[in-house]
């Protein structure tokens, strides 16, 4: 499961380390098959490392105006 989500308090990103503050946007993801919510690794990107990692990317709307966003292109169409 990916979930954009935008930082409430301090929050740590597992690829970089780095201090995702108040109202930086970042990517939640689970990780692993599993039903049960023990076994659910929790995972926290910032942006620089989702554009990094290929979890997100910029797409162009209305006007030439870029976006981010989090979906991969095959969900998108």
């Amino acid at each position: 499961m990916r979930r954009g989500c935008i930082a409430v308090g301090d929050i740590r990103c597992d690829g970089c380390g780095r201090a995702i503050k108040h109202p930086e946007r970042y990517l939640l993801m689970s990780e692993g098959d599993s039903t049960e919510e023990e076994e659910k690794r929790v995972l926290r990107y910032c942006v620089d490392c989702c554009l990094k990692q290929g979890y997100a990317h910029y797409k162009k709307v209305e006007k030439g105006e870029q976006v981010l966003t989090f979906f991969t292109e095959e969900l998108e169409k």
